[in-house]
């Protein structure tokens, strides 16, 4: 693979002792680096950790502060939002898996410290959708698609039902009936998912995934996303999960056992192979030997190489390299080519396209004004 050299915010997520000796000028841009990759509250959460907050200079110091501050308020938000949910579908005796951040912060694992997140994603059964989603309207969420090709785009082909946001809170929750879409090239079973749960402390009909397929999930979800801004913090929570619980009794047995079941081996083998060699990820040699079977082509391997190896940098200006711009767009289409056949797809990037046209005409300010 081609060698780029590693972002500032890389190094010192992975090295934070190498904080000691930057100039102010290497603070600034670190800090910048790390607000565009959403990255912010990680780095401020891991120089605590490393006791090394103490050596940071005053100018940084305070976005770092702003930063824990954040994640303090967030944490108190999260819960306090999860204890509405479980309330609301209590009310119906409906259970839901809490997925990513929410849950990294509910479970205390390190993938959520500092971790820093706009929304709640919860997966339910398909057959509690319609359950899930009413009961949910009852206690003040409602749809924050009024579309009707919108209504159609979620509820016919998506994995999910439209976004949907609190009529007084304004805080929006993601309902999933499975994590890959109805018309998906890859299949995954979402049915096999509710296998691996775990009690979450405090709420009595919500769950998390194990810690296996805590990385199944983030796996997949990384590798059929279009939109790689927040691709870098992604791989960073999958590394940390790794880190944490890739010491566990049978979590790699486990892990590629749920992902050979469920039929996201190729989404797991994308993820531990980039987590390995962009972040040096701890993955056994033997688990890697055995997901490389789920390896795509050596050409379609190359593609994928030079695509993710420019993704997974903060998206900010001193971190583009040669081909960046055009890689994150073929990302882009192939997640939609993951996501819907070609008769699908065609009319709806073409009519995505229409709108974005159109939406740009209107910003256009009419010069004779």
């Amino acid at each position: 693979m081609t060698d780029f050299y590693p972002p500032l915010l890389v190094s010192v997520l992975l090295s934070p002792a190498g904080v000691r000796t930057l100039s102010e000028r290497q603070w600034d841009l670190l800090i910048r680096q790390a607000r565009r990759a959403n990255l912010l509250g990680t780095l401020a959460a891991r120089l605590v950790r490393e006791d090394l907050f103490e050596a940071v200079p005053l100018e940084p110091k305070r976005h770092l502060e702003s930063a824990l501050l954040m994640v303090s308020r967030q944490g108190s938000a999260v819960r306090w939002e999860l204890a509405c949910i479980s309330r609301a579908l209590a009310s119906e005796k409906l259970s839901a898996v809490v997925l990513k951040g929410a849950a990294y912060v509910v479970s205390g694992v390190q993938a959520g410290h500092g971790r820093i997140f706009s929304d709640v994603d919860i997966l339910v059964r398909k057959a509690d959708i319609v359950s899930t989603e009413s009961a949910l309207m009852i206690h003040g969420w409602q749809s924050a698609k009024s579309d009707p090709y919108d209504q159609k785009y979620y509820r016919q082909w998506m994995h999910e039902i439209p976004p949907m946001a609190h009529v007084t809170r304004g805080t929006t929750i993601d309902v999933h009936h499975s994590i890959v879409p109805e018309t998906a090239r890859i299949k995954v079973d979402s049915v096999r998912l509710f296998d691996y749960l775990r009690p979450l402390a405090d709420f009595n009909n919500l769950f998390a995934f194990s810690p296996a397929l805590m990385v199944l999930h983030s796996a997949t979800h990384l590798f059929q996303e279009g939109e790689l801004d927040n691709g870098l913090r992604d791989l960073f929570d999958i590394d940390a999960l790794i880190r944490e619980f890739g010491v566990m009794p049978d979590f790699w047995t486990e892990l590629l056992d749920s992902g050979q079941e469920t039929g996201a081996s190729r989404f797991l083998y994308y993820a531990l192979r980039y987590a390995r060699s962009e972040l040096g990820s701890p993955v056994p040699e033997s688990a890697l030997q055995r997901i490389e079977k789920y390896s795509p082509s050596p050409i379609a391997l190359a593609v994928m190489d030079a695509c993710y190896r420019r993704a997974f940098r903060p998206n900010h200006e001193t971190c583009v390299v040669p081909g960046s711009g055009i890689m994150r767009r073929f990302i882009y289409l192939r997640s939609h080519w993951l996501r819907m056949p070609m008769g699908m797809l065609i009319p709806h990037l073409l009519r995505k396209a229409i709108i974005g046209f159109r939406s740009a005409e209107k910003k256009i300010p009419d010069a004779n004004v």
